[in-house]
């Protein structure tokens, strides 16, 4: 194997490659620190250690109603609009029930939160099924054509990883002591 030839491409895929880089790691800094500090996380934490009153071999009439009544609610807020997904959370301080609605011609519209012990409306919010920023991140935000950007950018920077492994080993002087035989 020629160190040459693996020096040219490497340094040519690399140079390109480090703006991508920093795109992904930059989009990727900002999106954990929002997953990190973010009041979603904060709500998980707070509600790990606590155990659910709803087991599964329990009745479900009690709860069915209340997803009965939480339907009702949302319609009178926002209308008879087609429902993406529910979510139920059982647990924790306020216990909701969260409806995601979509829009009546496709596509994400909005998030009804309905308080799971009153039944009463705590907000309404927009809805998006993945946020803009994890949609960036992935290049997802650019639409089919940045996803599979976004994969030849991940397989370019897997490939300078590797050649850059190679490299180093093919450069590698044996003869060497001490810490100049792994960083020389």
């Amino acid at each position: 194997m020629n160190p040459t030839f693996w020096r040219r491409w490497h340094r040519w895929i690399a140079f390109p490659a480090t703006l991508f880089l920093l795109f992904a790691s930059v989009t990727g800094v900002i999106l954990a620190l929002t997953e990190f500090f973010g009041p979603a996380e904060a709500e998980r934490e707070a509600t790990r250690r606590l155990v659910s009153p709803v087991t599964l071999g329990a009745p479900t009439e009690d709860w069915t109603r209340k997803l009965a009544q939480a339907f009702a609610t949302a319609a009178g807020k926002v209308g008879n609009e087609p429902v993406d997904k529910i979510t139920v959370q059982f647990k924790g301080t306020r216990p909701n029930i969260s409806i995601y609605t979509g829009k009546p011609t496709g596509g994400e519209d909005k998030t009804v939160v309905v308080d799971l012990s009153t039944g009463a409306l705590t907000g309404v919010t927009s809805y998006e099924d993945k946020p803009f920023l994890n949609r960036l991140h992935s290049g997802e935000a650019l639409g089919d054509g940045g996803l599979v950007f976004a994969m030849f950018w991940g397989a370019a920077l897997a490939f300078l990883t590797l050649t850059g492994i190679l490299i180093y080993f093919l450069m590698w002087r044996p003869n060497l002591r001490g810490l100049k035989r792994i960083f020389w």
